[in-house]
């Protein structure tokens, strides 16, 4: 177990939380009841599940321990015709003080193609709150930031209106605007977990201490989970369609992007914003 304590509003909280449940879930779960059955949208890693099923306890090092099947079935959307990813051609590194600006620049190129009806999600409240900064008072669209109103009025204000809604990770999942509301989904930088935050610094403490790597066996598969709730937010019924924009650099200049990429639902990618305006008006470069 891990345990720390958060000083926040000025109450103190106690936190304790297991570092690995796959032991738990063994001992709890599995021998007490009969068949169980996951299933979810974001479940499989470049088509694969056995980050999924041994960080719960199917797996380990020799391969399944209980008699289980699997299965990677194919998506009831058509990401191919109505999603595509665009990943700019040159941005800073997500730690140089000038990517809040390249950012905004990025959005003042991307948002008039989907007429705003987006939303901007970042990482950090901080780089929020500095590209927000920068855009408010000269964006036509209803400008929305989180924290302003309460998680509902925002989405109300959203779905009513067309709107750009900064907002952090809380609205990466567990949000549902279907239709023509939400047509643009903009990710600041790949949503890797501070490795400081204390159940974060001990699993990678764990998987170090048994000669593992932390970062390639545990921090990028999260992060590419993470990454595909977030391209989620945009297609929800069969008749959506739009554009993810990921702003983070890194997705096509390290080597683990890769991973990152091949993790999201195949579709076409844009790398300049002419590529993502012919693709939004459905035409094709002469």
């Amino acid at each position: 177990m891990i345990h720390w304590a958060e000083s926040r509003g000025g109450h103190l909280f106690l936190h304790a939380s297991p570092i690995d449940v796959a032991g738990i879930l063994q001992d709890r779960l599995y021998d007490k009841i009969g068949p169980i059955v996951y299933t979810s949208a974001t479940l499989a890693i470049a088509g694969q599940l056995e980050f999924f099923e041994r960080r719960i306890g199917l797996k380990d090092e020799s391969g399944p321990l209980f008699t289980m099947d699997d299965a990677v079935l194919a998506s009831p959307f058509d990401y191919e015709k109505h999603a595509a990813l665009y990943l700019p051609q040159r941005m800073p590194d997500p730690q140089d003080p000038s990517f809040p600006e390249a950012v905004a620049d990025q959005l003042r190129a991307l948002l008039p193609i989907t007429g705003g009806r987006a939303f901007v999600l970042f990482t950090s409240l901080r780089n929020m709150r500095a590209v927000h900064e920068l855009l408010a008072g000269e964006l036509p669209w209803q400008t929305l930031l989180q924290g302003d109103a309460p998680k509902q009025q925002l989405l109300r204000k959203f779905r009513e209106t067309p709107s750009v809604l900064f907002a952090s990770q809380s609205f990466w999942e567990g949000v549902d605007v279907p239709g023509d509301a939400l047509s643009l989904v903009v990710i600041d930088k790949l949503p890797f977990a501070s490795p400081s935050e204390p159940i974060t610094a001990a699993r990678i403490d764990r998987l170090r201490s048994e000669g593992q790597d932390a970062f390639f066996s545990y921090q990028v598969p999260q992060a590419a989970l993470a990454l595909k709730q977030g391209f989620g937010r945009l297609i929800r019924t069969a008749a959506d369609r739009g554009i993810v924009a990921v702003l983070d650099g890194r997705i096509t200049r390290k080597g683990y992007g890769r991973l990152f990429i091949e993790t999201l639902p195949r579709c076409r990618i844009l790398r300049s914003p002419a590529e993502a305006r012919h693709f939004w008006d459905g035409t094709e470069p002469i």
